[in-house]
């Protein structure tokens, strides 16, 4: 027989329920375990950004909802503020799969016809002296596609961070030597601080090497990376700018696309990383650099 109203007994459907409570209780912990361990490996392992960030506020909340997830949902189910919030966090939800979804597939829908001279590839940080192993997935596809198109020239674009011993362009421009490509086909850009400068400055330096920079190109960085910067690549006046999507790491899958779903949601609003908020926060986050740096 089904409880009477008002009786104060509990269904099985209703999460205070006593097996049912346990066994949530127990799959929200070994999530919060999960992201915590994860979130350790990045902070051994990579340097601090705001994917990092995003992520341990995830573990965070998580352990929040663990901990406190029968008072949560109490909360939900009886006050207008619980429910409002509830449903604020689906649409958030709702809106990063969408971006999430899109960038994955704008990576791979504009590729390289094979005609083009010129390949830009886009900084991503160095290790002192040597590309980050986020970097060196970019040149190495770089490099493949350089071989397999032998009258190509690249530009290897990328300033110098406070913690780099020498500029991007420079040390991709070395990496892409050490292996194999003639000196004379690889040109370096060292001055940008952004996707945004890296187009910009890239079409300087081919114009002044005598190289004409309003035909096709293609431009190489991550697969994360590819809808933004093709954006970027036709707002600094290359009008034909095709994607040459390079892989990732698995474990760097959830921290990048994180971080590329904002400042995709922030080129939305602002259409440019020189305007809005983000050069503040981008000063902000900086200054941990140096002690997260490994």
């Amino acid at each position: 027989m089904w409880p009477a109203v008002g009786s104060g007994m509990r269904s099985p459907g209703d999460p205070a329920h006593p097996r049912k409570g346990t066994m949530i209780q127990i799959l929200l912990y070994l999530w919060a375990l999960a992201l915590s361990a994860y979130s350790v490996s990045l902070l051994l392992t990579s340097n601090f950004n705001m994917g990092n960030l995003m992520v341990w506020v995830i573990t965070a909340a998580s352990w929040v909802t663990a901990i406190w997830h029968r008072g949560l949902y109490a909360w939900v189910r009886d006050t207008l503020a619980g429910r409002v919030a509830l449903l604020l966090c689906l649409a958030a939800v709702l809106v990063l799969a969408g971006v999430l979804t899109f960038i994955s597939v704008k990576a791979y829908s504009d590729p390289p016809t094979g005609q083009e001279k010129i390949v830009v590839v886009l900084g991503a940080g160095l290790r002192k002296d040597r590309p980050s192993k986020l970097l060196r997935y970019r040149l190495d596809k770089a490099y493949e596609y350089a071989v397999a198109h032998p009258d190509t020239i690249l530009v290897t674009a990328g300033g110098q961070g406070r913690d780099e011993w020498v500029p991007e362009g420079q040390a991709m421009r070395d990496y892409l030597i050490e292996k194999g490509l003639p000196p004379d086909r690889v040109l370096a850009e060292t001055r940008s601080t952004s996707t945004e400068e890296n187009f910009a400055f890239a079409k300087q330096v081919l114009e002044q090497n005598g190289f004409d920079p309003d035909g096709p190109i293609v431009y190489v960085t991550n697969a994360f990376h590819c809808y933004r910067a093709g954006e970027y690549a036709r707002m600094a006046g290359f009008e034909e700018a095709h994607a040459l999507p390079a892989g990732i790491s698995l474990q760097s899958v959830p921290t990048c696309y994180l971080r590329e779903a904002m400042a995709v949601l922030y080129y939305w609003v602002f259409r440019s990383s020189r305007s809005g908020f983000m050069q503040s926060m981008v000063g902000l986050l900086s200054l941990n650099k140096r002690f997260f740096y490994r």
